[in-house]
């Protein structure tokens, strides 16, 4: 007969393939001062390992989001435009709010970048900025068509 505790470490044992390891504690890969002020800007505030299997996900969403309005805004609209006499008024409001929803998917890729601390996050920080520059343009764009100046 053996006492409790010469089974209990045959229990932990038995037990700790059960750990999920993207709940262990770990360490951001850099703490540079750029990396803790990205970090801060995104509301980063804990490493999240699962998260980086939705930031590849929701990135593909956002640019496919980019993708539909650019096909809706550069060739859909200017056909459809002149055959069904629809002015700005509205491909202008579409234009805006696929750059809006597009905007909004962006960002949360890059949150999910940051807090799964991607090894390409920084890459994918700069990619995104020059989407949201060119989201910043279509919108601006697209108030000038209504005729609302920023």
């Amino acid at each position: 007969m053996s006492s409790p505790h010469t089974q209990l470490p045959a229990v932990t044992a038995q037990a700790s393939h059960l750990v999920d390891p993207t709940l262990v504690p770990h360490r951001f890969r850099s703490n540079r001062a750029a990396d803790r002020l990205m970090r801060r800007i995104l509301g980063v505030r804990s490493l999240d390992l699962r998260s980086g299997e939705g930031a590849h996900r929701t990135f593909r969403i956002s640019v496919v989001i980019s993708a539909l309005r650019c096909l809706i805004t550069y060739v859909a609209i200017p056909v459809l435009v002149p055959i069904l006499s629809l002015a700005g008024w509205v491909a202008a409001p579409v234009g805006i709010a696929l750059c809006a929803i597009a905007a909004i998917n962006g960002v949360i890729s890059l949150r999910r970048f940051w807090r799964a601390d991607h090894s390409h996050r920084w890459t994918y920080t700069a990619f995104i900025g020059a989407v949201f520059t060119i989201l910043t343009v279509s919108t601006i764009t697209e108030l000038g068509r209504l005729g609302v100046t920023p």
